[in-house]
């Protein structure tokens, strides 16, 4: 018995198999890149939280002053 033979799965099986023996070189680029994003995010994150807590600490201290100054509590 003779075995058929397509061409479109012979190219189909060819193109897999190129695409999967690349993916192990670019796995490390990816992981890299991902590495420097994440990075990127969690200074901006930082850089946020930081000018939030100075935003509360500064608004905190003013609303004590305010409070221990205050005789009727009419000029907070």
């Amino acid at each position: 018995m003779s075995k058929f033979r397509f061409a479109a799965a012979d190219y189909l099986v060819a193109l897999v198999r190129s695409r999967t023996a690349g993916a192990d070189r670019d796995r490390g680029a990816s992981a890299i890149e991902w590495v420097i994003i994440a990075a990127v995010v969690v200074g901006i994150v930082a850089g946020v939280a930081a000018v939030i807590m100075n935003a509360i600490n500064d608004r905190a201290g003013s609303v004590s002053n305010c409070i221990e100054g205050a005789v009727d509590y009419a000029d907070c």
